[in-house]
């Protein structure tokens, strides 16, 4: 078995990327049926699968190169059982792996550079978000295989063949399928807070909460002592380099995902005044003191660390990781007492939608592409797409996700319960792998293969999900800026420096006339190309 022995020429080339950082803030850096025992190990499943399986496997055992993303700071797969779980892995997909794990905020420029050398370039590709900027010029040039060709065969890909056409028409460019993606829940963005600080202090959002609501609590939280010590050492909201949170807060200000339908035209939503109103309340809220001053110069890896040792008492973002926070403040490590009765734990409440909207994810959120070059034979075509197959299986889900029973879990009364929710060390033995996951056909359908014992956090998590699914904000223009000539030269770099201005305001460092003068460069520079392009598209599937 390989094991994260990468081609030595692709490291050196890896290793010379830098992550991007922005400038002006604080200090100026800027699961289809649940009949078979999900208990089963990997090896002692895979005798009983084989016969049903031959079709899709390939004539000989293939090595698979895959570069991952890296969200735990390299303690992915680590431990006494990892090679065990990688080995069982390997065994059940009919493959071996060599994985090479990017850290998330360096993962574009190190894919950029890889795919400046496509003859080893890994052969599956981790991206996170949609597909836009390299990805869609990368198509254009036929770096990834179209995977019309293949995954549509529901014998061979039972799994694969089964993904919403709507998400497949947003991984697509020029008529070719180019990527798998990684499906997310839709409803799945929102806000969480710290109960026990909102119900010392008086300041539970309501059912119809609005955004001043919103701020009320931060402010509590930022200046009433929401923790009792007496100690000036709170800020009301986390927040990191990664800007996603305020994506969120425009939407409750009915300003849209990324596009908006004005009066029978799709516009960017910082052509719109609902925006403008949403990012003067962001700017209010770093005014005030609310979010962490240096938020720009915080890694991403670090989010939630703020909520976890009581800087912040709100998090938005996925509502998933508001549940894993109040995990942790319930295990034995990491005990958190309630400010409002220390002999209970401190808890979230998953709330989800604000005035009524919510971002909405694409229905995936991250994919995976295929190498043209190093998947240079249909035997090692058909390797990679059974390997992201099967691991949507039962077993593989189990694995990927829980570890192995009796080391990471126990089963009872047929359902799965987690036995190393203390024991971080213990965990790191499969952390990372859910990160192979593509979740398909749906992630309902997968979580379903799992029989993971209910509990109050999940239930918590699913009940959040459902509620915010109504008010979800999709963006309409997403399968159309994969098609659109210009977004996929210069959309990528337009979008940045959107971003960036809107940073540079909120923090100050510009005026709001500098503002709106830096995004009218931005339409004069193609965003206004990109507009016609859109449209032009929109129009006709009307």
């Amino acid at each position: 078995m390989k094991r994260k022995s990468f081609n030595k020429v692709l490291a050196l080339v890896l290793a010379s990327a830098t992550a991007l950082s922005m400038a002006a803030c604080g200090s100026e850096s800027s699961s289809s049926s649940s009949s078979q025992t999900a208990g089963s190990t990997a090896s002692s499943t895979a005798a009983s699968t084989e016969g049903s399986s031959e079709a899709a496997a390939p004539a000989e055992r293939q090595t698979i190169t895959w570069s991952v993303i890296d969200l735990n700071a390299g303690v992915n797969n680590t431990g006494d059982y990892a090679e065990q779980i990688l080995q069982e892995i390997e065994d059940y997909t009919g493959v071996d792996l060599d994985l090479v794990w990017y850290a998330n905020d360096a993962l574009a420029e190190k894919n950029s550079l890889a795919l400046a050398s496509p003859k080893t370039m890994p052969q599956i590709m981790s991206w996170g978000g949609t597909v836009t900027g390299d990805v869609v010029s990368a198509a254009k040039n036929g770096a990834f295989i179209d995977l019309n060709n293949y995954i549509w065969d529901s014998a061979k890909y039972p799994n694969l063949s089964a993904m919403s056409e709507s998400v497949a028409a947003n991984l697509t460019v020029d008529g070719k399928l180019i990527a798998v993606p990684r499906t997310r829940v839709v409803g799945r963005y929102g806000l969480s807070y710290r109960q026990d600080w909102a119900e010392k202090l008086g300041v539970e959002l309501p059912e119809n909460a609005t955004p001043d609501d919103v701020y009320n609590m931060l402010y509590a939280f930022t200046y009433n002592d929401p923790d009792g010590n007496g100690v000036d050492d709170t800020i009301g909201m986390e927040m990191t380099l990664y800007t996603g949170p305020f994506d969120i807060i425009q939407t409750w200000f009915g300003c849209g995902n990324g596009w908006q339908d004005v009066n029978g035209q799709l516009v960017p939503v910082w052509m719109t005044d609902n925006y403008f109103e949403a990012v003067e309340y962001i700017k209010k809220l770093y005014d005030d003191g609310l979010m962490p001053k240096d938020w720009a110069s915080r890694p991403t890896d670090s989010w939630s660390n703020g909520c976890k040792t009581g800087e912040n008492g709100v998090y938005i973002d996925v509502l998933d990781s508001g549940k894993r926070i109040w995990k942790y403040f319930e295990t034995e490590e990491t005990y958190t007492p309630s400010v409002v009765d220390s002999s209970q734990p401190a808890s979230m409440v998953l709330y989800g939608a604000v005035n009524g909207h919510t971002l909405a994810t694409a229905g995936y959120n991250g994919f995976f592409t295929l190498s043209a070059t190093t998947l240079d034979t249909e035997e090692k075509i058909e390797a990679a797409l059974t390997l992201l197959d099967k691991l949507c299986d039962p077993e593989m889900l189990t694995i990927t996700q829980y570890g192995l029973e009796g080391v990471n879990y126990k089963m009872e009364d047929g359902h799965l319960v987690q036995t190393d929710t203390e024991d971080e060390v213990l965990a790191n033995n499969y952390k990372g792998l859910n990160q192979l996951l593509t979740f398909l056909p749906s992630t309902e359908a997968t979580s379903e293969r799992v029989p993971v014992k209910s509990d109050k956090f999940n239930d918590a998590q699913n009940a959040a999900y459902a509620a915010a699914l109504p008010y979800a904000e999709i963006n309409p223009a997403l399968s159309f800026l994969v098609n659109s000539e210009t977004y996929s030269t210069e959309g990528a770099t337009l979008d940045t420096a959107a971003t960036a201005a809107r940073t540079q305001y909120i923090c100050g460092a510009i005026t709001l006339e500098q503002f709106k003068k830096q995004l009218d460069d931005i339409r004069s520079q193609g965003y206004d190309a990109i507009i016609a392009e859109v449209n032009e598209q929109y129009q006709a599937n009307k």
